[in-house]
């Protein structure tokens, strides 16, 4: 009988497992490299992208969206801080699974059991039946570990507040992306318009050359070089034109909505520009090194890792645990040719344990030896990160510093060249410069006009640049000051 359960048993088995193997033996690697491969898996893969269709956000055609409006909508929307908060929430149910340890662990339990067994009287076995049933209340917590687990609970805090600053560090990369992204929008907005009013200024001197011509003050490749300049301008606005759609693209998509979205900004020339820098460049790389939440993630990995090297110290120290079970017992037994019994009653038990690992291979030494190389690690990281950040904030100190001459040479650089462009054209009308001098002047202007929004554009661009450096960008947002 026993041979016959074990060969049905014995197919089953192999049945299972042909079963299961029947997916794998279908996946099968690209039968050569000459030309691409589609399994049927890459079906059920596309299937799947369906059921997890792409958050999207949808602008508001009526709306002018200022930058702090943008951030808003980017820190709710943006995948990317919504991961880094799900880490966090992660880490944080780590230190509750810690802290549990500190508690005792209370079960209820059922069992029932039955059995029958030959027991050997004399010269013959007597067949026993015998079934038992039981309901209780089982305890088991540990009393003394030397404050392992404690030590347990501060390493996972730390790792929690290294979560903490992780989550914030993504809110600050979000914010200066947004702000870049929004100021790059803003200044090709203002080149394409400044693209726009170079061309009707190169109309202006095309009409007027024509009309110098058809009164015989113009020669023919007078027309044609205002004929060009005209074509030259109208080819740089659709550069302008393209860049902004790129530019409006890149800061769509950050906002989770599609690169092809149309929606209103403000103009450049609605923004103040900044004309001083917030600090010098001591006071801003001192307050980086206290500020910025990636240098105070590598801090509460340290405190980790210490906790850590801690917990494992304390593993060669001996352990004390109670363990205790409380129930109802019923149990019943039948051994012919006696009568059968019956008999309930109450059962417990409880013990105290002290136990000490006094031989484990060399796993507690390896162990404390891997604390000690991540804190060391962590102190390491911070060292670079700490250099990483000085370099960061000088340069953008200094950035912000060039930027800040840069716009002040564009004011002057646009007005001279708005002034010679005015005079040049007036001139020209005259019949006292030709259009050579003409064409010059509004080349100059075209530039001008170009490096004038580009030099308030980096201002902007330089100052947040300062604020994401530092780790202010997350104090300015959130309202709070150090």
């Amino acid at each position: 009988m026993f041979k016959r359960f074990s060969s049905a048993f014995w197919c089953l088995d192999v049945c299972i497992a042909l079963f299961l193997a029947r997916g794998t033996y279908a996946q099968k690697a690209p039968p050569d490299s000459s030309t691409p491969f589609f399994s049927p898996q890459q079906d059920q893969i596309q299937h799947r992208t369906a059921q997890h269709p792409k958050p999207s956000f949808t602008f508001d055609a009526s709306t002018v969206y200022t930058l702090t409006t943008l951030i808003d909508i980017a820190e709710s929307h943006n995948p990317e801080t919504k991961e880094a908060w799900q880490a966090a929430r992660a880490q944080a149910a780590a230190v509750g699974i810690a802290r549990s340890d500190l508690y005792p662990i209370a079960r209820a339990f059922l069992l029932g059991f039955t059995s029958q067994t030959g027991v050997l009287l004399y010269n013959q076995f007597v067949l026993q039946d015998e079934g038992i049933g039981e309901a209780g209340l089982s305890l088991d917590y540990t009393l003394f570990d030397s404050g392992a687990r404690l030590d347990r609970i501060h390493q996972q805090r730390s790792l929690l507040e290294a979560s903490s600053f992780a989550f914030n560090d993504t809110h600050r990369k979000i914010i200066f992306a947004v702000s870049q992204a929004y100021y790059q929008v803003l200044s090709a907005a203002g080149l394409r318009r400044a693209a726009e009013t170079s061309l009707k200024s190169a109309d202006a001197v095309a009409e007027a050359t024509q009309a110098r011509y058809d009164n015989g003050l113009a020669t023919l490749p007078d027309v044609a070089e205002a004929r060009s300049a005209d074509a030259q301008a109208s080819y740089d606005l659709q550069i302008r034109i393209g860049d902004e759609q790129k530019a409006s693209g890149r800061l769509a998509t950050l906002l989770t909505a599609p690169p092809y979205s149309q929606f209103k900004t403000q103009s450049i020339d609605d923004l103040k520009i900044p004309d001083t820098l917030p600090d010098n460049a001591h006071e801003l790389i001192e307050l980086a090194l206290h500020e910025r939440p990636d240098l105070l993630q590598q801090l509460a990995r340290i405190d980790a890792a210490q906790a850590e090297e801690k917990r494992a110290k304390k593993s060669y120290y001996p352990t004390l645990t109670l363990n205790g079970e409380y129930g109802k017992l019923r149990a019943w037994g039948d051994q012919l040719p006696l009568p059968a019994a019956y008999a309930p009653g109450i059962v417990y038990d409880a013990s105290l344990r002290l136990s000490w690992t006094f031989f484990d291979g060399g796993r507690r030494q390896n162990e404390i030896a891997q604390a000690k190389a991540g804190e060391k690690q962590a102190e390491s990281a911070l060292s670079a990160a700490q250099d990483q950040i000085e370099s960061e904030v000088w340069d953008a100190y200094v950035n912000a510093q060039t930027a800040l001459h840069q716009r002040r040479a564009a004011t002057a650089l646009l007005q001279a060249s708005q002034e010679s462009y005015d005079m040049s054209l007036e001139a020209y009308r005259d019949g006292v410069r030709n259009v050579l001098d003409v064409l010059q002047a509004e080349r100059q202007l075209a530039v001008a006009r170009s490096e004038d929004v580009t030099a308030r554009a980096a201002v902007l661009n330089s100052m947040a640049e300062i604020a994401f450096r530092t780790g202010e960008l997350l104090r300015r947002r959130t309202g709070q000051h150090p």
